[in-house]
């Protein structure tokens, strides 16, 4: 009775949990791994995926949740549940994804073998999908074990002598119960990271992949001379990874050093999470349970076919560590079975044009981008010209997340080199990036960088380049815009949009609001920027409001927008009001969507979709019909409390015509995708979108065929 409750409780809100939402995306993730048109080791990436993201969300959402609890502090969710009763529902609910999630690995694993590897066992298994070794192998994978595994291995005892071991988070850990005449003790034994999550064996076209973990325990006696062992039990704990940094206005810190405690904290913070095989000796269990302080609903049992008296059974199933498993896919031996990256189309706005000077090209006209189907070869490549080009005098950027090797920050040190002043705000708070953005930060530091280590009290997410050339005898200021980071190995990855231009109108945004972020500037106007924390969730309510007020007089009105989350209560009640005027609204959101479509007297004028397929949907473009003179931005930011609130955002205003177009193309693409489109119903649920007699229309292959056209007109009402 009490779950009818519950579930009821949940559906009668009209506001879909945040949590619970994710949850839905998380599954549209998994449901790639599912695909028929996708070979086995593209299913496992997208399980990889799957499961890296199920693990994120447990240390920072489920960590958030305990920081609450932990605390004594009031927090209520959009369902209506209070903090407890939340979270037992909300574990309940990754419980059951988490089956789903093991289940679709056993049924991948059966496809192993006629793709040329397969898991090994060391011993005879029962498992059809595991292949035994041989005696010469075993012999092998022995003297591997005593000359590079064990001399890595530290036993760590616990017992009235010893103090309870610091246990890394996400590590594969090994708890051993040994017995005495006096009584039980345990040790545990944390799996290196350094070494590879497999070891190889070649067997004519087979590559078989054994376990580390199941070496360890083959041979996990060495370890314990003399001493009679009486279960060995593979487990593996997540921590609570959130954190803020102390934002308080009588507290003088330093920022950098804060940030670096705040880090090692997650080494320690509170276990949210216990994974398990069912095998598990109880007596562990309950040792643990109270250990790191919780219950039943933070235990994950791995269930297996086989697992009696099989302690490593879960290994069958992968469970512990899917991530690893790209040591599979990435095999040399497999790489060329990964479809071949499509090569990125020219922009439109080149006009055909495959070679030339980017400056050039900017004086006459303004360069929309369309990530990964347009290359960031172009950007890139103003960077590295302004680094070595003597008539640039400053380069200003914001960074956020960058690749490994960035040429990005490359340009920037030569520019620095070259004797140009370059700013750099480097977010030194970006969620698990951190420590790799303050080296670098340093780095560019030292070079002679002017560097601002992010704003304490705001993460700076926003994507901006501003490069100032003298030109005779004007200056002339190049500008870009985008809705994702200066990475350019995610700008394969990732669909977004950028703006290249040399507009005045933009530069002087900018430069405004570069002013903001590195100084200390209040500007009243920006003429086509919208920016947070200062404004941009009422300028976006004030635009909802126009189209409301055209709804009313009869004159045509919509709204379109796509981004990666949906949760701002304020906005969404504006969205549910503009509903019950009249005005269409269609909404195109890969993750989270806290807004309930399509309910009587409330959104019955509201449709949502969610694109989950070959890249990370992580474009932003908001679209307002404005009586036929559409006003179309992009940008960093979604409709989320965060970015309204706690984040430094900017949207941009797409003024040029021809560009606005192209924009409104994106979105209508999107909108009648049938490939990779999900349909959000009112009760919470996604239901994937079915051709129905259509031809099929995939976005991710359709994008790559927009080459060079004029888009003369889109309809998106």
């Amino acid at each position: 009775m009490q779950k009818n409750n519950t579930s009821k409780q949940i559906h009668q809100s009209n506001y879909i949990s945040r949590d619970l939402s994710w949850l839905k995306f998380n599954y549209r993730v998994l449901d790639q791994v599912k695909d028929s048109r996708r070979n086995i080791f593209e299913r496992l990436r997208f399980l990889t995926i799957a499961a890296s993201n199920l693990d994120e969300f447990f240390m920072i959402r489920i960590g958030s949740l305990y920081n609450y609890i932990d605390f004594g502090k009031k927090r209520v969710d959009y369902s209506g549940m209070r903090e407890t009763p939340f979270k037992i529902k909300l574990l309940e609910e990754t419980k059951l994804f988490a089956n789903d999630l093991n289940e679709c690995y056993r049924q991948q694993s059966a496809e192993f073998e006629k793709n040329g590897f397969c898991i090994g066992n060391i011993e005879q298994s029962q498992s059809p999908m595991r292949e035994t070794l041989q005696e010469h192998e075993k012999e092998e994978v022995a003297k591997y074990f005593m000359d590079t595994i064990y001399p890595m291995l530290t036993p760590m005892v616990y017992d009235n002598h010893h103090a309870f071991p610091i246990l890394m988070n996400h590590m594969l850990i090994f708890g051993v119960v040994t017995k005495s005449k006096e009584d039980k003790k345990i040790s545990f034994v944390q799996i290196p990271q350094n070494l590879p999550r497999f070891y190889e064996i070649y067997r004519g076209n087979q590559l078989i992949f054994l376990p580390i973990e199941d070496i360890i325990k083959w041979r996990i006696d060495k370890l314990y001379r003399n001493i009679k062992i009486d279960s060995v039990n593979l487990f593996r704990i997540t921590r609570n990874a959130d954190f803020s940094v102390d934002e308080s206005d009588d507290v003088e810190i330093d920022f950098i050093n804060e940030i670096k405690r705040k880090l090692k904290g997650r080494k320690t913070g509170r276990v949210v999470r216990l994974e398990v095989e069912e095998t598990c000796s109880a007596w562990m269990l309950d040792l643990l349970k109270q250990r790191f302080e919780i219950d039943n609903d933070n235990v994950f049992i791995i269930m297996g076919r086989d697992a009696i008296n099989r302690v490593s059974t879960h290994n069958d199933e992968y469970l512990f560590d899917f991530t690893s498993l790209s040591q599979v896919f990435n095999h040399d031996e497999f790489k060329d079975k990964l479809p071949a990256p499509t090569a990125p189309v020219l922009p439109l706005s080149f006009g055909g044009k495959e070679n030339g000077n980017v400056y050039e090209y900017l004086k006459d006209r303004d360069i929309l981008l369309h990530h990964p189907y347009n290359s960031i070869e172009p950007v890139i490549t103003l960077l590295e010209q302004a680094a070595e080009d003597p008539n640039v005098l400053a380069i200003k950027i914001t960074i956020y997340r960058f690749a490994k090797d960035s040429r990005i920050t490359a340009a920037l040190l030569k520019a620095a080199e070259n004797g140009k002043h370059v700013s750099v705000l480097f977010e030194v708070q970006a969620r698990f990036d951190e420590e790799n953005n303050i080296r670098e930060a340093q780095k560019l530091q030292k070079s002679g960088c002017f560097v601002i280590y992010g704003i304490s009290r705001h993460k700076t997410h926003t994507k901006l380049l501003l490069i100032v050339r003298k030109e005779g005898k004007k200056v002339t200021s190049y500008v870009h815009m985008s809705t994702g980071n200066y990475n350019e190995i995610t700008s394969n990855l990732y669909s977004d949009i950028s703006l290249l231009t040399t507009d005045e109108t933009y530069a002087h945004d900018v430069s405004e609001f570069f002013n903001v972020i590195t100084g200390h500037s209040m500007p009243k106007i920006y003429q086509y920027l919208i920016t947070a924390p200062r404004d941009m969730r009422q300028k976006i309510i004030e635009l909802i409001q126009n189209e409301v007020g055209n709804a009313k007089k009869g004159v045509p009105s919509g709204l379109v927008f796509k981004m990666n989350s949906l949760e701002d209560k304020a906005t969404i009640d504006e969205l549910y009001k503009a509903s019950r005027a009249g005005v269409p609204i269609k909404l195109i959101i890969r993750g989270i969507c806290c807004l309930r479509p399509g309910r009587k007297g409330l959104s019955e004028n509201i449709s949502v979709c969610s694109i989950v397929g070959n890249y990370l949907e992580h474009i932003r473009i908001y679209y307002f019909h404005n009586a036929g003179d559409p006003k179309v931005y992009g940008g960093s930011a979604d409709i989320m409390l965060r970015s309204f609130e706690r984040r430094v955002e900017s949207l941009f205003l797409i003024a040029d015509e021809r560009l606005k177009k192209e924009a409104i193309n994106i979105l209508d693409y999107n909108l009648v995708d049938n490939m990779n489109q999900y349909t959000l119903h009112e009760n919470g649920n996604y239901v994937k979108t079915m051709l129905n007699g259509k031809a099929p229309f995939d976005i991710h292959k359709e994008f790559f065929k927009v080459t060079h056209q004029v888009i003369e007109k889109v309809k998106l009402f």
